[in-house]
């Protein structure tokens, strides 16, 4: 099994002049072990054959799944106004959820007659734990709900409650109301696919059995809405009475029925007039048909469509399914369409249209096969780089531990319970420069040796692999160091974020027990001649010799010539400061996140409050049109009256809590991003410019939204208002959304507050009500029967999903003048009938404001996003303090407002104040943390490499380049027009651990060097030469990797640290450290030679 053709022979009888078992250390002793045994290729098959599987097996989906349990909690409160609601209902609520640990925020909105409490748990909490709590806390808190209040509703959500696809079903031909039956079969169908999760039906009319009573015709006949309601609820009922037995045979009794049609209802006696029934065809009109509009859902194609034939606006329906948690996004996706597919001309006849309007299982699937292959390109790029430098065979031999190392990394990702997602590939991606290093620095030195011992040896490739073993397991380990307090981010980016220090970590060391099982197993199989290698060393020693001459002028000229290394120095601190300075002039903007190129995004309208639904209907299809221009645009869909299938955006901004008639979405899908030359967020841009002088025009607040690259926030800038009472917080929340409008780099501006809007309310007289014996709720309940909303009963259709109610109402002619419900019988309590005129009436008044609390503490929301070049919030956030600065602003209550709170909310309420929010917060966070890791990770890696030298100026002097990477990062980030984002820190933090990696290297072979009798600066400048093909090597490694990543916009930071600032570090490696550790390992190795001289 060992012989090999390369191989020399009698290995086992020479003795070693190379090896001392006692001084062969860890990575020396592996080396030995493995070598030559048969465990190597089983142990290299078996990781290949789990990697493999952990890659078929690995969940995909296109972005890491993150558990942010967001609960709803509903309170119905028929009667009470909105300060009611808060303080008898909400507040106390409020603050016993607020005794549930491990909650971010409780948010809270008390509008008449109801309440809405939403509890954010903190990012990670498990949500059947937080449901479990929520529901314990309110069921033991329900003695603190006012009498004649119902128990509230708990709704919970979560990310994997967004669903996965939706299927809008159209036609030209087909009412909105068939279509949503065949929408809810369609979607009973697709539930009978494995492992789908949350499924719904947005649009269409549901059916219904219509009873418009006619109040004229009531008083006429003596008969009341109350009775016409309780002959229908008593006349469908139906159940077994009992059993008997008869004839030795067992029979169950049944008596009733349920009624089926619009002719049962009519032939129901609802009373007696004059000693004759009544029927209810003769007090009222009785029809089955769809319930009244209160949203509509359309469908129409872009100039991108591929049909032959344009539509516009028509009726339509859609599905959406969620998928399970921990399920493989593309292949649920997939099951789902395919059974839609075989559902075509059985179920779904052909004159209905099925459209795929969301397919996330696509997107990943795009995204994920796209990064694999840039990962195949990276390795392969990688690869070309060894054999151009080192020769065929090393590049096989590196090349071998690549594909291991990767899958092996996969199959640990899915036993942490990480998926295969943009962010997991991007760690592998970017690992690729990092991990090929362990392997080449092997196989280098062991070359190296062979070329001076003059035999292909075990043992001296063995003592190779010790010789620089021991500094690469630290210098791999100091890499880790940088990596893992990255994955302590709290707040949403950290588990977003977290894939990369957890996979990068576990990629350097496998990558490490790779170079050191694998490669010089390899190394010793797949042998260049020893002719070869001469040819490699010709070649490299007149490289050597231009390297030697290169840095003997550089270095020493630099170390003698105080006024040249002063001048270095100088020039370098200026360099860093002017590249410092790039932040501050706006040159290079800092941005949590740039916006990535999506298929879809949507258009936000609100109207003012109490406008309705045929207007604001008007107005959204005024808007289609203005798009109908727009080439990349595929398709449109419009919800008015009610809101799109949410996406994890508007989960957390409560998008599915949109339903009045004042408010509408518009969904757009654009063609894929190869075959257009704008990105989305370039023709949102251009969209939102288009909209906003109509919005403008209309009075209508348009927001353009795009799928944030992070985590998504109620919008980019948020100002929460604080102050001492309701009026002055909402006159500061009205001054403030006007200078949000001032700013040129703020737009789609809106706020929270209800915009002036009257109600009806009939005002009872209660001493004419109680002397006509008639109690109020007598009147309300009256009233509510024939108001379109009451719901009698419900009547069962074995071939609809949805059950169909029985509505009690009048015609909407009547209903649009409320003063013609006079005549409306009101039963007394002695069974007279009293018209509705002589117990009240109809006034108009103004709706009660919406109270919103955060965290217990009333608050004003005023929203915008940034826009333009400066698109991050913290350049909104001055732009808008520099106005308040501009105007003197005063608030009403005499403070002079100059800025607000950037990290918490204010002190207390004593007086007028605000709080910024949206995606600073996120962003603050996110760079707070990041720049705490960072320093834990510098503090973690000096540590490592003073217990390795035992020295503390080493270490510094070594870590010393770290900061000064910043002289190629900004600049970079500069000449591309990149933003300096997230994941430009990650790539600067994991940068300091590659030049770490290389200057411990460097200075371990000067120590070396310089024990072994070699002068000092020729030890330096040695060292400089001998390590100057490994680091480029590395570096152009790195580079190589981060090319593939260039162009994704979320990850262009990354590449673009990694680029330009290892070639920075480069330099700095091959130059300062060489400077630098001079005189500190001459002063290193005579302290280490007198404690040894002591001890003897």
């Amino acid at each position: 099994m060992q012989e090999s053709n390369n191989k020399p022979t009698n290995d086992q009888e020479k003795p070693s002049t190379f090896i001392d078992d006692k001084d062969i250390g860890f990575s020396g002793g592996l080396a030995k072990t493995f070598i030559h045994s048969p465990l190597s290729p089983l142990l290299f098959i078996a990781m290949m054959a789990i990697g493999i599987w952990g890659l078929i097996a690995t969940p995909r989906q296109e972005d890491p799944q993150i558990s942010v349990p967001m609960i709803d909690i509903f309170f119905p409160a028929p009667g009470l106004s909105s300060d009611e609601v808060a303080s008898q209902v909400v507040d106390p609520f409020e603050r016993v959820l607020s005794e549930i640990p491990n909650i971010k925020h409780i948010y809270s909105a008390s509008d008449r007659e109801y309440g809405i409490i939403t509890v954010q748990f903190k990012v990670g909490e498990p949500m059947g734990s937080s449901i479990v709590q929520i529901h314990s806390k309110i069921q033991s808190s329900l003695d603190l709900l006012p009498l004649g209040i119902d128990p509230p509703m708990v709704k919970p959500k979560e990310v994997d409650d967004v669903p996965s696809v939706t299927l809008t079903l159209w036609s030209e031909d087909v009412e909105d109301d068939q279509l949503r039956i065949l929408g809810v079969s369609v979607l009973q169908h697709l539930k009978q696919v494995p492992l789908t999760g949350v499924g719904f039906v947005t649009g269409g009319r549901s059916r219904q059995l219509r009873v418009e009573v006619l109040p004229e015709r009531l008083g006429g006949f003596g008969v009341s809405p109350g009775q016409i309601v309780q002959a229908i609820q008593t006349a469908n009922t139906g159940h077994t009475v009992g059993s008997v037995e008869i004839n030795n045979k067992f029979l169950y009794v049944e008596s009733g029925g349920f009624l089926a049609k619009a002719d049962d209802l009519k032939q129901l006696v609802v009373g007696q007039h004059k000693g004759t029934p009544v029927f209810l065809r003769d007090v009222a009109n009785v029809e089955e048909a769809p319930e009244e509009t209160k949203e509509i859902v359309t469908f129409s194609t872009g100039l991108a469509t591929d049909r032959e034939k344009s539509v516009r606006g028509a009726s339509a329906v859609t599905i959406a399914l969620a998928k399970q948690r921990g399920s493989n996004g593309v292949t649920v996706v997939n099951n789902i369409l395919a059974e839609v597919e075989s559902l075509k001309g059985y179920l779904i006849p052909g004159n209905v249209n099925v459209e795929v309007t969301r397919n996330y299982g696509h997107s990943a699937n795009t995204k994920v096969n796209d990064l694999l292959f840039k990962l195949f390109i990276a390795t392969a790029a990688v690869t070309l780089l060894v054999w151009f430098s080192l020769g065929i065979k090393p590049s096989i031999v590196v090349l071998l531990t690549i594909p291991v190392v990767l899958v092996a990394t996969v199959f640990v990702a899915m036993l942490m319970g990480y998926t295969i997602d943009r962010v997991s590939l991007f760690a592998l991606i970017f690992s690729i420069g990092f991990l090929v290093d362990n392997a080449i620095v092997i196989v280098e030195n062991i070359y190296r040796r062979w070329l001076m011992a003059g035999s292909m040896d075990t043992d001296v490739a063995v003592d190779a692999v010790r010789e620089v073993g021991n500094p690469t397991v630290l210098a791999t380990y100091t890499v880790v160091a940088a990596l893992i307090p990255m994955g302590f981010i709290s707040g949403m980016m950290g588990p977003y974020m977290e894939p990369i220090p957890a996979l990068g970590s576990v990629a350097m060391v496998l990558s490490l027990l790779a170079a050191l099982v694998f490669a010089p197993w390899l190394a010793m199989r797949i042998i260049p001649s020893m002719e070869k290698l001469r040819k490699m060393e010709e070649r490299d020693e007149k490289i050597d010799a231009k390297m030697d001459v290169f840095f003997r002028k550089v270095i020493i000229s630099l170390s003698q010539n105080k006024t040249l290394g002063h001048g270095f120095l100088f020039g370098l601190i200026l360099s860093f400061f002017a590249a410092l300075y790039m932040f501050y002039n706006t040159a290079v903007p800092v941005k949590m996140l740039p916006f990535d190129d999506k298929a879809n995004f949507s258009i936000v309208i609100d109207m003012p409050d109490g406008t309705a639904l045929p207007t604001t209907a008007n107005f959204t299809n005024k808007i289609t049109t203005q798009l109908e221009n727009i080439e990349e645009i595929v398709a449109t869909q419009n919800y008015i009256g009610t809101a799109q299938p949410f996406d994890f955006n508007g989960l957390v901004r409560h998008y599915y809590l949109r339903q009045f008639p004042w408010q509408s979405e518009i969904a757009i899908q654009l063609i894929p991003k190869t075959e257009r030359s704008r990105t989305s967020h370039e023709i949102a841009s251009a969209v939102r410019k288009q909209l906003q002088p109509i919005g403008q025009a209309e009075g209508a607040a348009i927001t353009v939204v795009e799928m944030p690259p992070g985590p998504p926030v109620l919008q980019t800038v948020v100002a929460e208002i604080h102050g001492p009472d309701a009026q002055t917080r909402r006159q500061v929340a009205r001054e403030i959304t006007q200078i949000f409008r001032e700013s040129e780099i703020i737009a789609d501006v809106d706020n929270l507050m209800r915009s002036p809007m009257e109600t009806w309310r009939f005002e009872i007289d209660r001493e004419k009500a109680s002397r006509q014996g008639i109690s109020v709720k007598t009147i309300n309940q009256h009233l509510a029967m024939v108001m379109g909303e009451f719901k009698a009963t419900t009547i069962f259709q074995s071939l609809i999903s949805e059950p169909t109610h029985v509505v009690l109402t009048i015609p909407v002619e009547k209903r649009s003048n409320l003063h013609r419900l006079g005549d409306l019988p009101i039963m007394t309590m002695d069974q007279r009938i009293i018209p509705l005129s002589e117990l009240g009436k109809f006034v108009k008044v103004k709706r009660d404001p919406i109270i919103f609390h955060k965290d217990l503490r009333d608050v004003e929301f005023v929203v915008g996003d940034a826009v333009g070049r400066l698109g991050a919030p913290i350049y909104a956030m001055l732009d808008v303090e520099r106005i308040l600065e501009e105007k003197g602003y005063v608030t009403p209550d005499g403070v002079e407002l100059r800025s607000g709170e950037y990290t918490g909310a204010p002190e207390n309420d004593k007086q007028s104040a605000f709080e910024w929010t949206g995606e600073w917060t996120v962003t603050y966070e996110t760079f707070r943390d990041m720049g705490i890791a960072f320093g834990v990770a510098l503090v973690a890696i000096y540590m490592l490499v003073v217990w390795a030298f035992g020295n503390f100026t080493i270490p510094a002097i070594i870590m010393s380049p770290i900061p000064l990477t910043l002289l190629g990062i900004v600049p970079g980030h500069w000449l591309l027009g990149a933003e300096f984002t997230a994941t430009s820190m990650i790539g600067w933090i994991a940068l300091a651990g590659i030049i770490v990696r290389n200057s411990i290297l460097m200075v371990d072979f000067t120590t070396n060097a310089f024990r072994g009798g070699m002068p000092l600066m020729d030890a330096v400048i040695l060292s400089a030469k001998s390590r100057t093909r490994p680091i480029l090597i590395t570096a152009f490694a790195l580079i190589l990797g981060s090319m593939v990543i260039l162009f994704d916009p979320i990850f262009q930071g990354m590449a673009v640290s990694l680029l330009f600032g290892v070639f920075v570090s480069t330099l700095l490696t091959l130059v300062v450290i060489p400077l630098g550790v001079s005189v500190p390992v001459k002063r290193f190795l005579w302290n280490v030679s007198m404690k040894a001289s002591n001890s003897f």
